[in-house]
């Protein structure tokens, strides 16, 4: 049974006992319950080792698209699960701490959204999957930053299109692709706080370093890449070149995939502007934590719930994204 002192914090902290291999039973309780974990490449290396499944945004929707697991534990941020929710309406969806977040599908308000788009009558909404469902709701197809371009250039040329609620990728993508689209003005807090300079000092002390930047951060950060990508799309540019040192300007918690796969590399975080530290984290993504995740599945709590008049309408956006992807063959 849930506690309500347990409901009111939104994540089950009850202590997991000292003789338990929390690792061993997380496994036992999955097999036992036929449940599937994914976990995104921004969580903490402990909860991408016990995972079965990890990946980006689009990755993890597609494998949630066609699991036969009962329960999908997600380990990422509220909007992820939600997606997994509307595409899996008949499972149970947890998530680790439903104070997981996301700052810029924060910065887009379902209700804010709605009246923006009725003032740009006629425009194709194009809106990056990280948003809330309600959000998804008023969009006629979903992105991510694996599949944004190719997405929108399969759309008519003279379609004029909305695109939220990050400014920065839709300012990347009409650079790409030559168009206009209407920006929404939002923004990742982890992804506006890369520093140019930084970045650069960086580049003086290893030369030999390729910078890898995500398609959310600010146009001078991605003017100064050597490779600008979705977060599996700059994994695998790390993995095949033949460069032995890379600068990584997006969430630190890559550096435990890419270190994994390429254990002969260095790989270095860059450094937000307004902090001494080393690395630039999410802070709602390290909010998933194995004690965490070991109570989610034990009590089978917390869960995602998406209103059904809501998913009805947000499914169709994400469903569209799944089925021009697969044709693309992304």
């Amino acid at each position: 049974m849930v506690d309500k002192k347990w409901m009111e914090k939104g994540f089950i902290d009850e202590p997991v006992p000292e003789q338990i291999d929390i690792k061993a039973e997380i496994r036992r309780m999955c097999k036992e319950k036929n449940a599937l974990i994914m976990a995104h490449y921004y969580t903490e290396g402990v909860i991408q080792e016990v995972a079965d499944f990890i990946g980006d945004s689009l990755a993890l929707a597609q494998k949630a698209a066609t699991t036969d697991a009962d329960i999908i534990v997600m380990c990422g941020v509220h909007f992820m699960g939600e997606t997994n929710k509307i595409l899996c309406p008949n499972k149970k969806v947890l998530i680790p701490d439903l104070n997981a977040s996301c700052s810029l599908a924060e910065s887009c308000p379902a209700d804010e959204f709605e009246r923006f788009v009725m003032a740009h009558p006629g425009h194709t909404v194009v809106s990056y999957v990280n948003t809330t469902a309600g959000t998804k709701a008023v969009t006629d197809v979903v992105v991510t930053s694996s599949n944004a371009k190719q997405i929108v250039d399969s759309l008519p040329k003279d379609a004029p299109i909305i695109f939220g609620p990050d400014w920065n990728l839709g300012n990347y993508i009409n650079s790409l692709t030559g168009r206009h689209m209407v920006l929404w003005n939002g923004a990742c807090h982890v992804h506006e706080k890369f520093s140019v300079e930084k970045i650069l000092k960086l580049k003086k002390l290893h030369p030999e370093a390729k910078i890898l930047v995500h398609p959310e951060c600010k146009g001078p950060v991605v003017n100064i890449a050597d490779k600008v990508g979705s977060t599996a799309a700059l994994l695998k540019f790390s993995i095949d070149d033949e460069a032995q040192t890379f600068i990584v300007a997006t969430e630190s918690g890559i550096l435990n995939e890419m270190q994994r796969l390429a254990p002969h590399k260095t790989f270095i975080p860059a450094p937000p502007d307004d902090s001494t530290c080393a690395c630039n984290e999410c802070n709602y993504m390290k909010l998933i934590t194995l004690n965490k995740l070991y109570n989610c599945l034990k009590y089978e709590w917390p869960y995602i719930e998406v209103q059904p008049e809501v998913a009805l309408k947000a499914i169709k956006p994400i469903e569209r994204m799944l089925e021009i992807s697969k044709q693309l063959g992304l």
